[in-house]
């Protein structure tokens, strides 16, 4: 990146973007149908055939799971009545009456036994194991106790299990056995508040509503069947005509609304911004086998160079919360006491001289086109302190692998990356990022007092003894600084006012069970 470059993003540090949209005649359409302008098309229909938060969204207004998430994120029973902790791996759930799936069929607990066997068996589904198997860790047997109870037997204590199961759903055993694996892919039969009508692909899944619906989670109100007629989710990549279609009553809810659209939206008559804390942690992830990085002082250093305000304020439109360390403020065991990196560039300049790094020392950041203006910005801002950084891009599905690998990222400088954390559990994110040979852990890093710490609190069920453990380890990473720590993005959507009932969660899903609609 050209020093012009960077004087550009330095200056776009002080000055909020502006974007214009074209205009859309209004939409005249049934007034009990909701319409949500959707970034992505569906993957699949089959719950258990995808890790991918787009489609989890859809499904999950077709199918039911034994627990649910509430708008606040509390796990409460769905298909479950009730759920008994009989020891620290084995767990019992108590099946609802008078549950229907969308062919009529009833739900049993042979459906519950025979959903999670799919989802944790090898070859299960039709020869193929579920991608979904990880999700639901050393869960080891699905058994049936009585009519309505089933047992889940785990081979060592998880403490994750149960915030893990909102994100699995019940299927019918017996349609499954009807259309096969390839049916499945489009083909539902679901217990959820809507079954579907049409799926266009690459333009609109079409759902109505269940009549029989059972009323969800009575710990979520009002209970009871949902409350509009049809809902369509519009496949609308592209951000400017999402938020036309929004701003012209074409669509009631859209995702992924950006930053520079806030105002706009916000001086519409029809529309609002609605915002909450997402689960997905920014980070600079630093090759810690590879000098000058194997010095903490350089970590430290680039830590202290990054002006985190002003990004979050002029790129980011202030839709971010800065962190401190690896987790959200709204995780299950953060830490709000960890020391913070302020912004001190001359402190930042001597820990690099401290460590011997000369005026002039180049660094790469590696990105992709989706974080292309992030990185560059990092990138400008980190320069400051006499270092040459610049950013490269590259495409996700080659620069993903290449920092994943120890040997490949041998030669690699830094990555702008970033890991979800739906669960809210420490689990879900120190362990694949932070562990010694975790799957996400980009950075190399090693510590053998955080392994231990991680490993004890995967089996603790004392929460009060895991919070600490947990708390202890972002503690050490954050005196360690494998990462630039940087922001929890806030998820931001646009509603019409004419919508009520919904609210945003921090797990990305759309839910419109309880959706109705005013004026």
């Amino acid at each position: 990146m050209s020093f012009t470059r960077r004087g550009a993003l330095l200056g776009a540090l002080a000055a909020p973007a502006v974007i214009g949209l074209p205009r859309a005649a209004p939409a005249q359409r049934a007034a009990r149908e909701v319409r949500v302008g959707f970034t992505q098309d569906a993957l699949t229909l089959d719950p258990a055939n995808h890790r991918n938060r787009e489609t989890q969204t859809v499904i999950r207004n077709i199918y039911d799971g034994l627990m649910a998430r509430s708008p606040d994120m509390q796990v409460v029973p769905e298909i479950a009545e009730s759920m008994r902790v009989v020891d620290a791996a084995t767990y019992e759930f108590r099946i609802r009456q008078g549950i229907r799936f969308h062919s009529g069929d009833p739900l049993t607990v042979e459906d519950v036994k025979f959903s999670l066997d799919r989802l944790t068996r090898p070859n299960a589904m039709g020869g193929q194991t579920s991608p979904r198997r990880d999700l639901l860790g050393p869960l080891e047997e699905t058994s049936i106790l009585d009519e309505r109870t089933v047992r889940l037997r785990l081979s060592q204590p998880w403490a994750p299990m149960v915030g893990i199961l909102p994100a699995q759903e019940i299927v019918n055993r017996r349609h499954v056995a009807r259309v096969g694996q390839d049916g499945m892919q489009t083909r539902t039969d679901g217990c959820g508040p809507f079954r579907l009508v049409d799926w266009r692909r690459g333009e609109a899944v079409i759902m109505e509503r269940f009549a029989d619906y059972y009323g969800g989670s009575p710990e979520i109100p009002p209970a009871g069947p949902a409350q509009v007629d049809r809902v369509i989710f519009r496949v609308l990549p592209e951000n400017a005509t999402r938020i036309a279609a929004l701003l012209a009553g074409e669509v009631d809810i859209v995702n992924d609304l950006p930053p520079s659209a806030l105002r706009q939206v916000e001086a519409s008559r029809n529309a609002q911004v609605m915002r909450v804390n997402g689960t997905r942690s920014f980070f600079v992830s630093m090759n810690v086998a590879k000098p000058p990085f194997t010095d903490v002082r350089v970590r430290r250093a680039l830590n202290h160079a990054l002006d985190k305000a002003a990004i979050i304020s002029r790129v980011l439109g202030g839709t971010a919360t800065p962190l401190r360390g690896v987790m959200s403020p709204d995780s299950f065991a953060f830490n709000p006491d960890l020391p913070e990196y302020r912004l001190d560039l001359d402190r930042a300049r001597a820990l690099l001289a401290e460590a011997g790094v000369p005026q002039g020392f180049e660094m790469v950041i590696d990105t992709t086109g989706a974080t292309r203006e992030v990185a560059e910005a990092i990138a400008a801002l980190l320069s400051r302190t006499g270092l040459r950084v610049r950013t490269q891009m590259w495409e996700g599905a080659v620069i993903n692998p290449t920092w994943m690998n120890a040997e490949r990222r041998r030669e690699r400088d830094m990555y702008l990356s970033s890991w979800g954390n739906a669960s809210l559990d420490p689990s879900d994110i120190m362990l694949p990022t932070l562990r010694t040979g975790g799957r996400g852990n980009s950075s190399g890093f090693s510590n053998a007092e955080v392994d231990r710490l991680l490993d004890a609190a995967e089996v603790e069920p004392d929460q009060a003894r895991r919070r600490e453990m947990y708390q202890r380890a972002q503690r050490i990473v954050s005196e360690e600084a494998p990462w630039i720590f940087l922001w929890l993005p806030q998820d931001l959507y646009g509603v019409s006012r004419r919508i009520e009932g919904w609210r945003p969660q921090a797990d990305s899903r759309i839910n419109l069970h309880r959706v109705r609609i005013v004026g």
